[in-house]
């Protein structure tokens, strides 16, 4: 006998952000330690337990990619992404392209 699920009215809303990575072509591995790192220099642990930042690295191709966080801290991933100046001693710049309360959305706004 499990847990019972929550309501949905009792869950965490969350919102999903895509982004690309203007520069070098870098590993999924690489760019979601660097936009956590930059989210954990930005607003601190306590923040980022917050935020329950998690990047979705079996989406992110041709430098392009998904963020998920809850829907009070899309502001401050956007924010946290200009602070990714440099990946793997590579110069480079994130720019969010779009924010949606749907994954396939999200996915769909990568092509």
């Amino acid at each position: 006998m499990g847990l019972k699920p929550l309501k949905p009215s009792l869950r965490e809303k969350k919102r999903y952000l895509a982004f690309e990575v203007l520069g070098s072509k870098l590993p999924a591995e690489s760019v979601s330690r660097a936009v956590k790192s930059a989210v954990l220099q930005f607003v601190g642990e306590l923040g980022l337990a917050k935020m329950g930042l998690i990047v979705l690295n079996d989406c992110y191709k041709n430098n392009k990619g998904i963020a998920k966080c809850s829907h009070t801290s899309l502001d401050t991933l956007k924010a946290s992404l200009a602070f990714v100046k440099d990946i793997d001693g590579h110069a480079v710049t994130v720019r969010s392209l779009t924010a949606s309360g749907a994954v396939n959305k999200a996915k769909a706004s990568l092509s």
